[in-house]
């Protein structure tokens, strides 16, 4: 092992506070992954917390931030910067140090608190810490979660697709959410009532609806299952699920790290389907892409959205060349760098000005917009402009 890598190593063990002293001794600011790791273990380790007495630590402390968004991420950066064998020392320690020690030892102090996405977003981190006898009450927390979003979207989402009708032929089934109103109006005209004041139709028009089979759209969920993305994968999980559930849409649902995972099969239960992501590892966004490719029928009549903070440690030209690729086809494509409700989030932010670059709207999104989201996808909206002008955080392309 030669100077500098050992000087870079003892840097990591002490922490930050240590950094001047090591530059003094040849040593130099971390940079790129050495960066991540010292962030990451100091979110674990709580570098600096402040010690019983009140006086901040000299080494790495032992904090008590239980539900600390910041943690979240760092949690799942882990997997992809330490092996194995160190990532299962530091997924120990995270639950030792940072408080979650006594919530996974004494499961039923769950069923006491208040739905919290961060702390649900730690405990899907954290599923391998998690003992046979409290999986079931882990579960159940992170259902509470899944049900208060149902709650939130779930009727937004499905009004914005019956609003993304075919509305260039009618049909005999009637239904008020399609009702032609324009249509049955103008040609009842003629049996206006003035002592009523109302028109009396003849007949009522309603549009022909997208779940005929010929005329179903296709969406694909393309999600990120790297750690860091926990937050954003627990949002598009409900949405999946009730995206499956209308008849009107064809839906896929895909998990990436650097291997391709296909959860369509999981649509039923947004719990079962989060069960079935992998979180941390690598992220090879073109291989998932690959992968979504073979699942377009008609392209004209497929909305794919990439939800991924865009780090990708795969083939970069690779990636833009096939989002490229879907685009000139007619697919319609959205990348949503996060799903989230607070905060700042994370995404790298020269391959998202890349993306966009493209022409492909690129931006976070507040979970309560996603159903104007859809709508404006399905009725063939510009979408970029709509969002910037909303001021969705993130790019909007």
């Amino acid at each position: 092992m030669d100077d500098t890598t050992r000087l870079l190593r003892w840097r990591l063990i002490l922490g930050a506070e240590s950094q001047q002293s090591f530059e003094r001794m040849g040593g130099c600011a971390l940079e790129g992954e050495a960066a991540l790791m010292d962030q990451a273990l100091d979110a674990i380790y709580q570098h600096g917390a402040a010690s019983a007495d009140g006086r901040k630590s000299g080494g790495r402390g032992a904090g008590r931030e239980m539900s600390s968004p910041r943690l979240v991420r760092w949690l799942g950066d882990i997997r992809s910067l330490f092996n194995r064998d160190l990532l299962t020392i530091l997924q120990e320690d995270a639950v030792e140090r940072c408080g979650l020690k006594q919530l996974l030892l004494e499961p039923e102090l769950l069923d006491n608190l208040e739905p919290d996405m961060s702390l649900a977003s730690m405990l899907l981190n954290l599923m391998e810490q998690v003992p046979e006898r409290s999986k079931e009450n882990v579960r159940n927390f992170i259902r509470r979660i899944v049900e208060e979003i149902d709650r939130l979207l779930a009727d937004d989402i499905r009004r914005a697709v019956t609003a993304g009708l075919d509305r260039r032929q009618h049909s005999p089934i009637p239904s008020a959410a399609a009702l032609d109103f324009r249509t049955t109006i103008a040609r009842g005209l003629k049996n206006y009532q003035p002592e009523l004041g109302i028109i009396i139709p003849e007949r009522f028009y309603f549009f022909a609806r997208n779940h005929i089979a010929a005329h179903r759209r296709t969406v694909i969920l393309d999600i990120d299952q790297s750690g860091s993305m926990s937050e954003s994968i627990i949002y598009a999980s409900v949405v999946a699920c009730v995206l499956a559930s209308m008849a009107a849409l064809k839906t896929h649902v895909v998990a990436f790290d650097t291997s391709v995972v296909d959860l369509t099969e999981r649509c039923e239960d947004p719990v079962d389907m989060l069960f079935g992501f992998q979180l941390g590892g690598g992220t090879d966004i073109e291989r998932s892409l690959a992968y979504c490719g073979q699942l377009v029928e008609q392209p004209s009549r497929t909305l794919l959205f990439l939800i991924s903070d865009l780090d990708e440690g795969g083939n970069q030209a690779g990636m833009l060349r096939r989002l490229e690729e879907f685009r000139h086809s007619g697919v319609t494509v959205i990348c949503l760098l996060a799903v989230t409700n607070g905060g700042k989030p994370y995404y790298n932010a020269d391959m998202a000005k890349r993306v966009a670059a493209l022409g492909i709207p690129c931006f976070a999104c507040h979970p309560e917009r996603l159903p104007q989201l859809l709508d404006a996808a399905l009725r063939g909206r510009n979408i970029a402009s709509l969002f910037a002008e909303k001021g969705v955080n993130g790019r909007a392309g």
